[in-house]
């Protein structure tokens, strides 16, 4: 089978062409085609030589997934289903704003870690994600927009590794990902646009630090460990002292000053003021800068769970706020088609008996005791 060529990055690719004999400047070429201009003809590369275009045509193609459909919300967001085979299928989705556009990729075919609240955590997990296939992601992205906006500018400003799977747990192919993202002969995003979002994968954290330091988010959810080891089972292996420490050493290499905590707002389970008064505790003791991003929660049958009120998400706010602590409302965006936050599904061929696994945890009592 020829090989795809979204699998690569710059390295990479500069490897692959020394294989045809190809000297190094002719890979630069050759990136800035596939990921500046979004072409996949070998025949319209025009400063290539053509012997070399030869060359691909036997042995490379530059292919995107299938896509397999298309939605747009009422609020302008969008969101792409596409087919990565074996009865699988994962989710990207593009959120515009007036002064940048974000898009959310997926890392894996479903997620092994099994969150309460997150609506693809139920659907268990199949495999990861290839590198091409992480790139692939952005790559139609960014060129179908352009096309459907009628511009040759950049129109993804910002990426979050915040859709389906846990990105840390994909590491072999996140890390050529983000570089083919970074590097400025593919898609020049700025190490601070381009955030990677954690469960709390403790080792990986450290490894990421030194191998590609992009901004980072975690997603906390629970100020101690009884009530996170129920809602987000990967902290009985990494709990949140570990977590926290681990957080704080990523600071030393990160490109932003702080690290993001997201917080999902569940009704009666982790949105009382004392647990906002116990999370300054926890941040404080653990000298970390940070803000914390609250997210309402967007329900699903399976959870068992429902989103906080206004007024209490307000109020949990204000505390924070109140304590010195930048603090953050994520606006729900995309709802009416299933693209908010934690909603992302897809079609995942489970191999981890997710559905049960979780239907007994819904037996477990979550709501606080008075």
């Amino acid at each position: 089978m020829k090989t795809n060529l979204l699998e690569f990055d710059l390295d990479a690719l500069a490897a692959f062409c020394a294989q045809l004999g190809e000297q190094r400047f002719r890979a630069t070429q050759l990136f800035r085609w596939i990921h500046q201009r979004g072409a996949s003809d070998f025949g319209a590369m025009s400063d290539l030589a053509k012997a070399l275009r030869s060359k691909l045509e036997g042995c490379a193609r530059v292919e995107a997934l299938p896509l397999i459909s298309e939605q747009a919300a009422s609020d302008g967001t969008l969101k792409w289903l596409f087919d990565v085979r074996d009865g699988n299928a994962v989710e990207a989705v593009f959120i515009p704003e007036d002064d940048r556009g974000t898009l959310c990729v997926s890392s894996q075919a479903g997620c092994a870690v099994g969150c309460r609240f997150c609506s693809t955590g139920h659907q268990g997990f199949s495999r990861n994600l290839t590198a091409g296939e992480i790139v692939a992601q952005l790559w139609f992205a960014e060129h179908s927009l352009r096309k459907r906006f009628g511009t040759a500018e950049r129109v993804i400003t910002n990426l979050v590794m915040m859709g389906m799977g846990e990105p840390l747990q994909n590491y072999s192919a996140l890390i050529p990902a983000l570089r083919v993202m970074l590097d400025d002969h593919g898609y020049g995003l700025s190490r601070r646009r381009v955030t990677v979002s954690t469960s709390g994968v403790v080792p990986m954290l450290d490894r990421l630090a030194q191998d590609c330091p992009v901004a980072l988010a975690v997603s906390l959810h629970a100020p101690n460990d009884p009530l996170r080891d129920k809602l987000v089972p990967l902290n009985r292996k990494y709990p949140i002292h570990e977590l926290l420490q681990a957080c704080k050493r990523y600071l030393v290499h990160a490109p932003r000053d702080f690290i993001t905590f997201e917080y999902c707002m569940l009704d009666g389970v982790n949105d009382q003021l004392a647990q906002a008064r116990e999370l300054i505790d926890l941040v404080r003791g653990a000298e970390i800068r940070c803000k914390f991003n609250l997210i309402p929660f967007n329900p699903f049958p399976a959870s068992g769970l429902l989103r906080s009120t206004q007024n209490q998400l307000l109020a949990f706010a204000k505390v924070l706020s109140d304590a010195g602590i930048v603090t953050t409302v994520r606006r729900t965006r995309g709802d009416d088609i299933d693209a908010a936050c934690g909603q992302l599904a897809g079609d995942v061929r489970d191999r981890t008996r997710a559905a049960l696994r979780i239907a007994r945890q819904r037996t477990i009592e979550l709501k606080p005791v008075a």
